[in-house]
C-alpha cells in the first residue's frame, strides 16, 4: 500500500531537480533552455536603450530556463501538500432529499413471505399488501477520518520538505545562469561593437591614404604600385568591417533571445565595456565563500536529506500504522422525526508478510542515498577545482589585457611613425600598411582579452554563488 501511495511523491523530487546548469556551446533553447525566452512584447519602432542592469533585469522576467525552474519548484511545492495532507484531517459532509419508490419483490419479499410472517405472528393474513412502496427520505451525514500515526507518510513529508528546499535551490542557482548567460552575451554584444568601432576607424585611415596614394601617384611622384597597394588595403578593411557589423548585429539578435525582445525591436547598448582590477584573493578564502553560498552544493545537501528520507520510509514500513475512522447521520422518513446514527472506529494495521519486498525497497533507497552522498562529495571537490580555475582564468587574462594594452599604445606610435616616413618622402606605403595591419590585429586582442577578463571575473562570481548580488562588483562601473 505504501509503495503505491508514496513511492511516486517521494521519488519524483529527486527526478525534477534537474541536471547541473551548464553552457552549452550551442546557443539554442532546444539544446540550453537559458538561450531561449518568452517574448513579453512585439517589436515597436522606437529604439530601446539597454544598459547592463536592465538586461539582466529583462532575463530575470522572461528567461525560458529560469521559468522552467520556477514551474519545477511550484510542482514540488504542490507535491508537499499532497504529502501533508496525509496528516490532515478528512471531513467530508453530504446530504440529500428525495423520493424513492422500492419493489420488495426484487429483493425476494413477495406474497408468499408476507404470509409466512403473518403466520409467524398469529395474522392469519394481511390484507391490501403491496409489494411497491414510496417514501420521503432526507438525510445527512459527515465523515471524518484521519491517520493518527504512520512511518511511511512521515518519512513522505519530510522527503517532500526537504525536496521543495532543492527545488528553491535550483531556482536561485537558475537566477545566477540566467545572469552569466545575459551578462555574458552583453558583453560579447560590447565587444562586438568595439570590433565595429575600430574598423570603422581603419576604414577611415585607409581611405584617407588611398586619396593620398593616389594623389602622389596623379602627380608623379609615387609609384602606381603605392597607389594600388592603398586601394587592397581600403578593401580589406572594408570587408573587416562588413563582418564586424554582421558579427554585432547577431550578437544583439542572440541578447534579445535570452532576455526576451522581440527579434525585430532595435536596441542601443548604454553601457561601455566596463574595466576594474579585483582584490586579490586566495583559494581558501573563496571556497569557504562558495561553500556558504553555493546554490547547487545546498541543493545536494537537501537532496541527501530527502534520499535519507525515502530510505527512512522503506525501513519503517514494518511498523504498524494507527487510523481513526467515523461518520454521524440523521435520516427523516416520510416526515416521521428525525433518527442518528453513527461509529467510531480506530484502526491498527501491520504489514506481517512482506519481508522481501520490503527488503528490496530498503536496499534500492539505501542504494540511492549512498549514490546521493558521493555525489556531494564529488562537488565539493568540483567546487575547489572550479574555484581554482576561475583564480588562474582572472589573474591570466588580466595579464593579457595588460599586454594587450601596451601592444596597442606601441602599434600605434608604430604607425604614427610610418606615416610621418611616408608624408616625407623617405619611404614608400608599404611599411605603413603593415603597420596599420599589425594595429588593427593589436586593437582586436585588446578587445578580445578585456571581454575575456570580464568574462573570468563573471564565472569567479558565479563559483562562490553570489553573482546575483556582486556582478558589478567584479565587472566595476
Amino acid at each position: 500500500m505504501f509503495r503505491n501511495q508514496f513511492a511516486s511523491l517521494l521519488l519524483a523530487p529527486a527526478l525534477l531537480a534537474g541536471s547541473a546548469l551548464a553552457q552549452g556551446s550551442n546557443p539554442s533553447s532546444a539544446m540550453n533552455p537559458f538561450f531561449g525566452s518568452v517574448t513579453a512584447n512585439a517589436a515597436s519602432d522606437d529604439i530601446l536603450r539597454l544598459s547592463l542592469d536592465s538586461a539582466i533585469a529583462q532575463g530575470l522576467r522572461n528567461n525560458l530556463g529560469l521559468k522552467e525552474a520556477e514551474a519545477g519548484e511550484l510542482d514540488l511545492h504542490g507535491q508537499k501538500n499532497v504529502a501533508l495532507q496525509y496528516f490532515l484531517p478528512n471531513i467530508v459532509l453530504s446530504g440529500g432529499t428525495g423520493v424513492h419508490q422500492n419493489n420488495l419483490e426484487s429483493v425476494g419479499f413477495n406474497q408468499g413471505t408476507v404470509k409466512k410472517f403473518a403466520s409467524l405472528l398469529g395474522m392469519g393474513s394481511i390484507a391490501g399488501f403491496s409489494p411497491i412502496t414510496k417514501d420521503d427520505l432526507t438525510q445527512g451525514n459527515i465523515y471524518y477520518s484521519q491517520m493518527l500515526f504512520s512511518g511511511p507518510v512521515i518519512a513522505a513529508f519530510k522527503g517532500a520538505t526537504a525536496a521543495e528546499k532543492a527545488a528553491h535551490f535550483q531556482v536561485t542557482q537558475a537566477r545566477g545562469e540566467v545572469v552569466q548567460q545575459v551578462a555574458t552575451a552583453y558583453l560579447h554584444a560590447i565587444a562586438s561593437a568595439s570590433e565595429v568601432s575600430n574598423a570603422q576607424a581603419l576604414v577611415r585611415q585607409a581611405q584617407l591614404l588611398a586619396a593620398d596614394a593616389h594623389m602622389k601617384h596623379i602627380a608623379g611622384v609615387a609609384a602606381h604600385l603605392d597607389d594600388l597597394r592603398a586601394q587592397v588595403e581600403l578593401k580589406a578593411r572594408e570587408q573587416q568591417l562588413t563582418a564586424a557589423e554582421n558579427a554585432y548585429e547577431k550578437d544583439l539578435i542572440l541578447l534579445k533571445r535570452e532576455i526576451g525582445l522581440a527579434p525585430a525591436q532595435k536596441i542601443e547598448l548604454t553601457d561601455p565595456a566596463p574595466y576594474a582590477e579585483l582584490a586579490t584573493q586566495t583559494p581558501a578564502e573563496v571556497l569557504d565563500v562558495a561553500l556558504k553560498n553555493r546554490q547547487d552544493y545546498q541543493k545536494v545537501q537537501n537532496q541527501t536529506v530527502e534520499m535519507k528520507a525515502i530510505h527512512l520510509a522503506y525501513r519503517v514500513q514494518r511498523l504498524p500504522s494507527l487510523s481513526f475512522n467515523g461518520y454521524y447521520g440523521t435520516a427523516t422518513v416520510n416526515g416521521a422525526g428525525t433518527r442518528g446514527n453513527f461509529a467510531a472506529i480506530g484502526s491498527v494495521s501491520m504489514p506481517i508478510f512482506r519481508e522481501a519486498g520490503q527488503r528490496g525497497d530498503e536496499e534500492a533507497s539505501r542504494a540511492q542515498l549512498q549514490a546521493t552522498q558521493a555525489q556531494l562529495a564529488d562537488l565539493r571537490t568540483a567546487i575547489e577545482y572550479q574555484v581554482r580555475s576561475a583564480l588562474l582564468d582572472v589573474s591570466a587574462t588580466h595579464q593579457l589585457v595588460q599586454v594587450a594594452r601596451s601592444n596597442v599604445e606601441l602599434a600605434s606610435r608604430t604607425v604614427s611613425d610610418e606615416a610621418d616616413r611616408v608624408s616625407a618622402g623617405v619611404d614608400d606605403n608599404l611599411p605603413l600598411v603593415t603597420a596599420q595591419a599589425s594595429l588593427a590585429s593589436a586593437e582586436s586582442n585588446l578587445v578580445d582579452s578585456l571581454y575575456q577578463y570580464n568574462v573570468a571575473k563573471l564565472l569567479l562570481a558565479r563559483s562562490t554563488g553570489l553573482l546575483e548580488t556582486t556582478y558589478r562588483d567584479y565587472l566595476g562601473n
